[in-house]
């Protein structure tokens, strides 16, 4: 039985569907299973903390691999089918909670003991609640050595762009940037899926960085001006920040720009690396 016809199977014996509002696609290519798992590179050192497993397709494998895998998912139509599936693991967790509500950081502290000294993040992500999710799991400041997540192929063109080099960047791309080495290591197509989704996906793997990429002063502000400096398309770095109230006089931060950081004022936010926004930031607060 293949992984397509393995699914189908588990789907009608529980009688289950994918859930539109829960952004539920169930992956059925063997290949890129195999691939997620490589590229994450699970060992039996690792505590694996899986976002949103479904039926369990790439838990079967990370549990294969890992020390621990534990699982969080929201849905509780399929909570049956995981502990059915697993129910002879013994190094397999099943917490039934949005991961946007889970304390993170208790968890992982509380799992990192004996043999198992590492804690990354594998999951295939719904598309609609992505950024959230990456942003907790990076704001937080976990005990994470990597996380290895699924998302939009476009999306992921943008969380993997470096900033100041690539043309894709918004604000969170930034943000990943700051605290880690970001890359896209799988493409899958639609047809990979039950059912198959509108648009092609990407596997990305974020190294997290143990210091962050620049030293700041305010990490906080960092973030607001970016934010600030991205929220109004087509404007200039100068028009955002000071229709955003980052900086309440136009003609000092024109002089900032062009003396202190020799750019020109009419600079474009994604024209900008992590070090000069970080160089801005340092400015600004003086």
């Amino acid at each position: 039985m293949n992984l397509f016809e393995e699914t189908k199977f588990i789907m009608n014996k529980y009688k289950i569907q994918a859930k539109k509002s829960l952004g539920q696609n169930f992956l059925v290519d063997e290949e890129i299973v195999n691939g997620i798992v490589n590229e994450a590179q699970i060992s039996k050192n690792d505590l694996v903390i899986e976002i949103g497993p479904g039926l369990g397709t790439l838990t079967s494998r990370l549990l294969e691999r890992a020390g621990k895998v534990i699982a969080v998912e929201l849905d509780k139509d399929v909570l049956n089918i995981l502990n059915d599936r697993f129910k002879l693991y013994n190094n397999f967790e099943l917490i039934n909670q949005d991961i946007l509500k889970v304390d993170l950081n208790n968890l992982i502290d509380d799992n990192l003991k004996n043999e198992i000294t590492s804690c990354k993040i594998v999951a295939n992500l719904p598309y609609y609640i992505t950024t959230p999710i990456i942003t907790k799991l990076l704001e937080e400041k976990l005990n994470l050595k990597s996380i290895t997540v699924m998302v939009q192929k476009e999306v992921a063109k943008r969380l993997t762009s470096v900033p100041g080099k690539d043309k894709e960047v918004s604000s969170i791309s930034y943000y990943i940037y700051y605290y880690s080495n970001p890359k896209i290591v799988l493409d899958v197509p639609r047809n990979c899926f039950i059912p198959s989704p509108d648009v092609d996906s990407s596997v990305i793997s974020l190294e997290l960085l143990k210091e962050p990429r620049v030293k700041i002063t305010d990490e906080k502000f960092l973030f607001d001006v970016i934010k600030a400096s991205f929220s109004q398309k087509r404007k200039t770095l100068l028009n955002s920040l000071v229709n955003n109230h980052i900086c309440s006089s136009k003609e000092d931060l024109e002089k900032i720009l062009s003396e202190s950081l020799n750019m020109n004022p009419k600079v474009r936010p994604e024209e900008l690396s992590l070090q000069d926004f970080s160089d801005l930031c340092n400015l600004l607060k003086k």
